[in-house]
């Protein structure tokens, strides 16, 4: 056993490093319920659901649309009325009612 530890300790610890970081990476990419949900009505955009949002997350408006469009597969800021967006609005911070609102 120590002459396995002795020939291959570098690419051990590199490997147990690696799991270790690749379980810490995809429990913070897979915490979508941080986040909420939003359906887009007839006549929105990026830009005004940024400003609805503004006091709900600590980004500027454009790097609040930015973060949509990346995480929703969205190119040139087209949304269409009945797609449904994840928002960088963590859950505890948006009241009920800004929800109900924001799902019609």
């Amino acid at each position: 056993m120590k002459k396995i530890w002795d020939n291959y300790s570098y690419a051990l610890i590199l490997l147990a490093v690696s799991v270790i970081f690749s379980l810490v990476a995809k429990a913070h990419l897979n915490n979508e319920e941080a986040y909420i949900t939003v359906t887009i009505e007839e006549g929105q955009s990026l830009w005004e659901i940024a400003e609805t949002y503004a006091s709900e997350h600590h980004l500027s408006k454009n790097e609040f649309v930015s973060w949509v469009e990346k995480e929703n597969g969205i190119v040139g800021e087209r949304v269409f009325p009945g797609d449904e967006l994840v928002i960088p609005v963590r859950d505890e911070y948006v009241e009920p009612t800004q929800i109900a609102g924001a799902e019609r």
